[in-house]
């Protein structure tokens, strides 16, 4: 007998399902209104019925949910303090793509130890947006697994679809069939066209396999998302941010029958992986604003309690506070400049709207 399956698996464990775990962990009438309605006020910001900023921050990937939530507590001030201004949404990011291997999130290995606990890492990121939610904090993720979204989306006010898998089928129909506005990305060379076909894309109805809420294998049909919009991230080219890249993106955004009205993302290639240079990437997002562009709806920036980043150590009680262990982050006090700086900018366009 030839054995022709399973040659590459050693082993399958049963996965919780949705059902279980939102039983466990229930979301509340008050975090389903913060989300709902955080959603709305998204896609008016899209749609440039709200003039105010939407602003996704916080630690590119979470390791520690104790440290995201000490993040969360100071970010939940600031979004009150500046609400007038600016829409702020936490950044919290519990599945990390990878170019080649690393880490993969904390949904994936919790304990950081190779372990791949991933029932407990489920438990643990819906437990933590329920947690921010309570504080008054809306949430932002990107969504990689396809089956993932069953176990938190409901808590999620907003969602990325990374530079990687813009292009894949797989999650195109995925973002077709979720309930929040979508940021995508551009690819890693530059290039739109991905994402304007993304859009497009996850615009229209779809059926394809998934699970249901009680994890059994599914045909999933979806009637399409219309809220997507484009990230600029930058490329392996160079950063595109500046007036002359926004102003030709909306151009190519409004030509293919799409909102030509985008977000800037102030890390990754935009800061040409120097996590200090996000300041320098704003400052001129905030100078668009104040001449009085109307293309950028929102910015996205990887900030933590500590600036920098760490590797993941052996010891892991040597782990840094507060500190990323994937893309390095500015600190809480240059967040906070960063962000008065954006609400500044975006006060004297409030004042000249319509009331």
């Amino acid at each position: 007998m030839y054995k022709t399956q399973d040659l590459h698996v050693v082993e399958t464990r049963p996965l919780v399902s949705p059902a279980l775990l939102h039983h466990e962990l229930p979301i509340t009438e008050t975090t389903e209104a913060l989300v709902a309605q955080t959603r709305d006020r998204i896609r008016n910001i899209l749609y440039n019925e709200d003039r105010r900023l939407l602003v996704i921050v916080g630690p590119c990937s979470v390791h520690d949910v104790d440290a995201a939530c000490a993040y969360g507590e100071k970010l939940a001030k600031l979004r009150t303090e500046l609400s007038d201004s600016l829409e702020i949404v936490m950044r919290v990011y519990f599945e990390k793509p990878r170019t080649s291997i690393g880490w993969k999130g904390l949904i994936n290995d919790p304990h950081l130890d190779g372990s791949y606990d991933i029932n407990t890492g489920l438990r643990l990121a819906r437990k933590l947006l329920l947690d921010l939610a309570h504080m008054g904090l809306p949430a932002a993720t990107e969504l990689l697994d396809p089956i993932t979204p069953q176990y938190i989306a409901g808590a999620i006010a907003w969602t990325a679809i990374g530079a990687r898998t813009t292009e894949s089928q797989t999650h195109r129909e995925m973002a077709s069939g979720l309930s929040m506005p979508i940021g995508f990305k551009n690819n890693t060379d530059g290039s739109l066209q991905a994402a304007t076909n993304a859009m497009l894309a996850a615009s229209e109805p779809h059926h394809f396999l998934g699970i249901n809420h009680h994890g059994l294998a599914s045909i999933v049909t979806t009637t399409g998302n219309p809220h997507g919009h484009l990230v600029l991230r930058g490329g392996k080219h160079g950063p595109n941010y500046d007036a002359d890249h926004v102003q030709r993106a909306a151009a190519d955004l409004a030509q293919a029958g799409l909102n030509p009205r985008l977000m800037v993302d102030c890390s990754h290639a935009n800061a040409k992986k120097d996590h200090n240079r996000q300041v320098e990437v704003l400052d001129n997002i905030a100078a668009q604003l104040r001449s009085g562009s109307r293309n950028i709806l929102g910015v996205m920036i990887e900030s933590h309690l500590v600036a920098g980043k760490q590797p993941i150590p052996q010891d892991l009680s040597q782990l840094v506070y507060g500190q990323s262990i994937t893309d390095a982050c500015v600190d809480f006090e240059t967040t906070t400049q960063m962000l008065h700086t954006l609400a500044e900018a975006v006060a004297p366009s409030l004042q000249a709207s319509p009331s």
